[in-house]
């Protein structure tokens, strides 16, 4: 039996404090609490809410949460519940919560699957280290059962919570200063200066755990790296060398493996682009006094790590050490990326250098981009034509007196206008570069916005005709100068602003190595032009989509009970149209999410590519109808009841 509460729980407490804080006065690196979590019969759930400090960290569970809260991080800030699905017929869940306080880095796992509360956030000066079980609280049916702290027993009975305190160390000059030192044997580092000097030129690299292999003839196969205390196994990189790594005209060679917990002084031109991130494991390979290049078959070095979701890409990635060797460049020629799960990772390259695993946090990777990049090109040639067949249509009549000939006009030159610049935009992208997309991102985004001012210039111009009957229309005039001046307006200013429009890169999650290029706008995070993404594209956006939906309401309750829509299909293929006008197929944006997310994408990009190819069916068949009954589809009338029948008829 397990030691129990009272005066033999306090007794059981004065011998753990004893046996840890006699030993050899270092302080702990890692933290780790395991135990098997009793549950009822309920989906479950894993809640965490973490702040900023030393205090108190509670790990608790009930009959459907487990709960990880308190104060112990340097950087992080977090507070969010994680679905874990339903209860299992076993009752029972084994789960290892772990902590480096170097790294600011906290995970859970929970029935073998990983998941990070506190990604790693860099080398830490200050950290909460060090942490002592407090008083646990009475039995209960359910809560942690057989809990462990670093494999050694705490408790066998059932406790629905157990409260750990730590204190604030220096542990950046603890754990890494001093290992630099050589004190200790908590970190090695690369045991020949010359060596490093080579190799890492003018980077001081502390933190490092190294092996060093001697390479005979024949030998192949993986190599074990040195694990830092409290790193799961599974958690640490397989190295598999070929055998074409040592030179033929050498008996042996010595090759040190290298392994950073961190990869904070990797980071180099990543931290310049938030949208990029190094994964925390590094594994440097280098063979002593050699260069090695092209080789013939690859290493293999197998990364385990978190769960990465399906919304972020991930791309092996080495240190291009040809330039300045004070800062770290990272390079994706000469690796490839093999993604064997989740939560695995291999990269196969034919050099040596230091190797790391990229994620791609945002914008999110694409699924079946290269299929919807097919639908999206072809809609868009589609609908180009159509626009232009519609402009040619429109100018036969010859009644430019006729404001709805007008209006219908400025939409078809702004969806040709985006449509052709859409379906030129890749092109422009790989040929010209960042320097031609910084003008082509530009007068994209204004046909984009100039389409939005349409479609809700078409909306109001419908509403008018029917329920403004006894005023005339506004001028064309004052709709080209709404439709066609009014977008140009905050295109200029981030013109002037700067550093807005260049090159994006859609990365595809199918294949990361296989991204598509185009000009836009740049929406990484705390950019300028997420902000102008946010605050004029996504409320034109929403304008339109709204205004949309309020005056297609409305002309179908003004035209719905007359006897000339009730006998044909007219009123079904102009509202049909008019949800094409009015942009409604837009709103389509706001519904990416949840299990029908790619139904919507492709939905969202087959019909708003092809929305001019609509508007020019749309115009055929009413205008076939009109033949075929011997009306005049745009006859227009100086009196009210003529412009209300003449809106009915378009």
């Amino acid at each position: 039996m397990g030691p129990n509460q009272g005066f033999g729980g306090t007794l059981w407490m004065i011998f753990l404090f004893t046996i840890f804080a006699s030993g050899s006065g270092e302080n702990d690196r890692n933290f780790k609490m395991c135990g098997t979590w009793r549950h009822g019969n309920r989906t479950l759930n894993l809640a965490h809410d973490l702040k900023r400090g030393c205090g108190t960290i509670t790990i608790s569970a009930n009959e459907s949460s487990l709960s990880i809260h308190g104060q112990i991080t340097a950087q992080c800030q977090n507070s969010s519940v994680i679905e874990l699905g339903p209860s299992p017929e076993a009752r029972e869940r084994p789960f290892c919560v772990y902590w480096e306080p170097l790294l600011d880095h906290v995970w859970v796992e929970v029935n073998g699957k990983n998941h990070t509360l506190c990604w790693s956030s860099g080398l830490q000066g200050n950290c909460c280290t060090n942490l002592s079980q407090g008083r646990n609280k009475g039995t209960a049916t359910y809560g942690i059962v057989n809990a462990t702290q670093w494999d050694d027993i705490i408790n066998y009975q059932t406790h629905p919570a157990y409260g750990f305190f730590g204190n604030m160390i220096n542990c950046k000059n603890e754990f890494c200063d001093a290992a630099s030192q050589g004190s200790g044997d908590k970190v090695n580092m690369i045991e020949e200066t010359v060596m490093r000097s080579k190799v890492l030129g003018n980077v001081v690299l502390p933190c490092a755990l190294s092996t060093v292999v001697e390479m005979e003839e024949g030998f192949q196969g993986y190599i074990t790296l040195p694990a830092p205390r409290g790193v799961p196994p599974q958690m640490i990189p397989s190295v598999h060398l070929p055998s074409c790594l040592k030179p033929p005209e050498k008996k042996k060679v010595k090759v040190v493996c290298t392994y950073f917990k961190n990869s904070t002084l990797f980071q180099g031109s990543s931290k310049a682009d938030p949208v990029i991130g190094i994964l925390e494991d590094v594994v440097g390979i280098t063979v002593e006094n050699e260069i090695i290049t092209n080789l013939t078959e690859p290493i293999r070095i197998g990364f385990h790590h978190s769960v990465i979701p399906t919304s972020h890409s991930r791309k092996c990635v080495s240190w291009d050490t040809k330039k300045d060797p004070t800062e770290v460049t990272w390079k994706k020629e000469g690796c490839e990326t093999i993604q064997k799960g989740a939560e695995d990772t291999e990269c196969r390259c034919n050099h040596l250098t230091y190797f790391a695993i990229l994620v791609q946090l945002e914008p999110r990777p694409v699924r079946h981009l290269e299929a919807l990049t097919v639908i999206t090109s072809i809609g868009c040639a589609a609908s180009t034509l159509s626009c232009v067949v519609i402009m040619i249509f429109l100018n036969k009549q010859r009644r430019e007196m006729n404001p709805s000939t007008a209006v219908h006009r400025g939409l078809a030159m702004a969806l040709f206008l985006l449509s052709s610049l859409f379906f030129l935009t890749g092109i422009v992208a790989n040929v010209g570069g960042n320097k031609a997309c910084w003008v082509f991102g530009a007068a994209l985004h204004y046909a984009l916005l100039s389409s939005f001012s349409w479609m809700s210039i078409e909306g109001l111009h419908a509403f008018w005709l029917v329920y403004v009957v006894f005023r005339p229309s506004p001028s064309p005039y004052v709709w080209n100068l709404v439709g066609f001046g009014l977008p140009a307006v905050p295109v200029i200013v981030l013109l002037a602003i700067g550093k807005v429009y260049g090159l994006k890169e859609v990365v595809s999650s199918d294949d990361v190595g296989n991204s598509y290029l185009m000009c836009w706008m740049d929406v990484s995070p705390d950019s300028v032009g997420l902000l102008a993404h946010y605050f004029i594209n996504l409320t034109f956006l929403a304008v339109v989509v709204i205004s949309g939906l309020i005056m297609l309401f409305l002309v179908q309750r003004k035209i719905q009970n007359r006897d000339e829509w009730r006998k044909n299909k007219v009123a079904f293929i102009s509202i049909w149209g008019l949800s094409c006008l009015f942009g409604t197929s837009w709103g389509l944006e706001f519904l990416d999410f949840g299990q029908l997310s790619e139904f919507i994408l492709f939905l969202f990009c087959i019909l708003n590519s092809l929305q001019g190819f609509f508007l020019m069916l749309r115009f055929y068949i009413l205008d076939r109808m009109r033949k075929q009954s011997g009306s005049s589809l745009d006859g227009s009338s100086s009196t009210a009841s003529s412009t209300r029948q003449h809106m009915l008829q378009e």
